[in-house]
């Protein structure tokens, strides 16, 4: 039996979890009152497509909401998903994710909470967005950090130079090579294009290396591949929007912020919230003004401005003025490509990240975690072994599973386990961490549900 979605909003994150959802096993509706986003949905992907206001109620009661499973408000405006969401809920939706900017809702003194709204859960890009680089920012050096199972297990991309001692030899010669740095490779990406290695594969310079491994060991990890976390003090955020301010707060306290807007009003309107982060109006495309505050000096720089290009080329020049980390916020996906091929450290996404949000949501309800990552075209897994699965009853070993899929990780009880060649043994009820394409996922769910 599918799962039957409606979703309202059909911008960046609708559009890529839409594709995403419509090569599950999902029965998806899409309302959006643009004719355009309409129309790019009607030609890209299987879903059925209403052109219509999604906080209207004549358009909500043409769908029977007792047969749908979830309920996605995603507009960009909270007014429009909090009150399509009560709407939804009051015609019988039995689960409301609903996407909101303003952060306010979740304060402890908040006079008016989602659950009034029959809210059951709530995304909020911009925070996640922030959380990401926060991650970036505390562990440097790292081109993407991912957590999974409450951080006990970390996937960190790491760029090879030309350097590395790595460069050169195969991944099974360096795990036997250190054999305390429990670590697995489920994914490179090379030349534009992404693929999972075996133990023969050979490193080569400018691989994005994907590296999984416990939470305590992922410094030593950086260290094995050439790229060991620096130590930052200085920090530059370009841009005061929702996402740079958050940064802000959160990293004034560790670090000497400084921020850069081009508008004098807004600076002077959030100025008062900054105590210890220092606020100058100027333009972070102006060369001369970048040296005046002495770029050179700066550890990380963070371009999180509303334009994409804005931030493109500001990260090229602050890069070419020799900062040692660069993290940049793109709202598409289209550039991804381009910026890993001229350098920029790392790329972070807030509709990549509400994509992630609401899809764990979505899974959650069943016995599976599926976590897409979008700009690598890989997908990681998350599943319990199931006693009565075609693994046990095959009597498979992990040498059995796919090449086709990576198994990363492996938790225990309490217990976190990074496998290692012809030495790790899947049990019963193990929840396991595998990296795959979204072709092999079915495969997957065969072999161990």
């Amino acid at each position: 039996m599918s799962i039957n979605i409606v979703l309202i909003g059909a911008g960046e994150v609708g559009f890529s979890l839409s594709k995403f959802l419509s090569k599950e096993n999902y029965d998806l509706t899409v309302i959006d009152i643009d004719k355009v986003k309409c129309n790019r949905i009607k030609n890209t992907i299987d879903a059925r497509v209403i052109e219509g206001d999604g906080c209207s109620q004549r358009i909500l009661q043409k769908i029977n909401f007792k047969e749908v499973d979830f309920f996605l408000a995603l507009t960009k405006i909270d007014e429009v998903n909090l009150v399509a969401s009560t709407i939804a809920k009051k015609l019988g939706a039995n689960n409301i994710i609903t996407r909101l900017r303003n952060t306010e809702y979740i304060h402890s003194d908040a006079i008016v909470s989602p659950e009034e709204f029959g809210i059951n859960n709530v995304i909020y890009p911009e925070k996640s967005a922030q959380i990401e680089i926060e991650n970036l920012v505390r562990q440097t050096s790292a081109v993407e950090i991912k957590g999974f199972k409450n951080n006990t297990i970390k996937l960190i991309g790491i760029k090879l130079e030309n350097s590395s001692s790595l460069v050169g030899r195969s991944i099974k010669n360096v795990c036997l090579s250190n054999p305390y740095i429990m670590h697995k490779v489920p994914v490179i990406y090379r030349n534009d294009s992404t693929f999972i290695p075996h133990i023969d594969t050979v490193y080569k310079k400018d691989d994005v290396v994907y590296f999984c491994g416990l939470n305590e060991q992922i410094s030593e990890i950086q260290k094995m591949s050439g790229k060991p976390s620096f130590k930052v003090h200085n920090i530059m955020i370009l841009g005061l929007g929702k996402i740079s301010r958050m940064i802000a707060k959160s990293l004034q306290s560790d670090y000497n912020v400084k921020i850069i807007e081009i508008n004098s009003d807004k600076a002077k309107k959030y100025s008062p919230n900054f105590d210890d982060s220092l606020i100058l109006v100027g333009d972070g495309l102006d060369e001369e003004f970048l040296e005046s505050e002495n770029i050179h000096e700066i550890d990380c720089f963070v371009a999180t401005t509303e334009n994409d290009k804005t931030n493109m080329l500001a990260s090229l020049m602050v890069k070419y003025h020799g900062v040692k980390q660069v993290i940049m916020h793109v709202s598409t996906t289209s550039y991804f490509k381009s910026i890993r091929r001229i350098g920029i450290d790392a790329v972070v996404s807030k509709n990549i990240s509400a994509v992630n949000d609401v899809l764990k949501i979505i899974h959650s309800k069943e016995e599976i975690t599926i976590t897409p990552f979008e700009d690598i075209h890989i997908d990681a897994l998350e599943i319990k072994a199931n006693a009565n699965s075609k693994y046990f009853n095959k009597n498979y070993s992990i040498d059995d599973i796919p090449q086709s899929m990576c198994l990363g990780g492996i938790i225990r009880g309490k217990s976190a386990i990074i496998p290692t060649y012809n030495k790790t043994t899947i049990l019963p009820d193990d929840n396991l961490l595998i990296f795959l394409n979204q072709e092999s996922i079915s495969k997957a769910e065969s072999l161990f549900k």
